[in-house]
């Protein structure tokens, strides 16, 4: 197999076959995204990655099961061309039951219902779409590309589909006081509307490199610290209302690590939180974000 540059990938993906569609993202411009700054976004050659799949066959035979789609947001290909990949994927995978992709939301703004249905259809089962923030000053800030109302049509696009999707929320991106709180209940309320299969969360570290970074590093952004993170995931999980809605917080980023619905682990979770900020003891402060308490 052949890669250019660095290969990311969801860790739910960490036992697909990864296919280099795209060279970078689309996009790319996003203030705490440090992935991708090393290459030019291009679309490879179809023949490129049907010869790719070929030397896959050879390596792998018929044990490929899941495929991922890289790199940054296969989803801005061509649909016919999306088409064709997948085609070719199924054709020569038997035990194929598996294909996701990064979704960038104006590369999904770009295509129409009837285009993810065909997708669906030719078997792209999920998407992982970075929502961050549900608050239009949040994703202003943050160089998003779109306001909330063109996040959430993007979302609702790929879930009208039928297609599995994963949101991904950067906890603590809004950062304090009122910001804190406008950017949980307004990701909370917009991802009730979304409706996704998971949403996945994430903790705001700023990475070396980063506009985010530079701006930490100035006093222009203040990062939250543990318990203003908890108080903000309190608030998040308050407002969300959809109980089977599967939440995942296992990211290494992440203070809590959450896996179930909601209906689930809303209730203990908030207990365990209500808890943490009665007590307050001081061992947290100042602690990275990595781990479990």
């Amino acid at each position: 197999m052949r890669y250019e540059g660095n290969i990311y990938r969801p860790p739910p993906e960490a036992d697909a076959y990864i296919l280099q569609c795209t060279i970078g993202c689309s996009y790319n411009k996003c203030t705490y995204c440090s992935m991708y700054k090393d290459v030019r976004y291009r679309v490879r050659n179809i023949e490129e990655l049907k010869e790719d799949i070929r030397m896959a066959k050879a390596a792998f035979g018929n044990k490929v099961e899941k495929v991922f789609l890289s790199d940054g947001d296969a989803i801005s290909l061509p649909t016919e061309m999306l088409l064709e990949i997948l085609s070719e994927l199924y054709t020569t995978f038997p035990n194929l039951t598996h294909v996701s992709t990064y979704a960038g939301p104006q590369s999904t703004l770009d295509k129409t219902l009837d285009e993810f249905k065909q997708l669906k259809e030719a078997g792209l089962s999920m998407t992982y779409l970075g929502v961050e923030s549900g608050s239009d000053a949040v994703l202003k800030a943050v160089r998003k590309g779109v306001n909330s109302a063109e996040m959430l049509a993007a979302g609702q696009n790929i879930v009208g589909a039928g297609i599995k999707l994963v949101a991904m929320i950067m906890i603590g991106l809004g950062g304090h006081s009122e910001g804190s709180k406008r950017h949980a209940l307004e990701t909370a309320q917009l991802i009730n509307q979304m409706n996704p299969y998971l949403l996945g969360l994430l903790t705001t570290v700023p990475m070396k490199g980063t506009v985010l970074f530079r701006q930490v590093t100035n006093g222009d952004f203040k990062l939250l610290d543990p318990y203003e993170v908890l108080d903000e995931l309190k608030l998040l999980l308050e407002t969300l209302d959809n109980d089977n809605l599967l939440i995942n917080s296992t990211h290494g980023s992440n203070l809590l690590a959450i896996k179930g619905t909601l209906g689930e682990v809303k209730l203990s979770t908030l207990d365990h939180i209500n808890r943490r900020l009665l007590t307050k003891d001081n061992d947290l402060i100042g602690k990275a974000y990595l781990g479990h308490f």
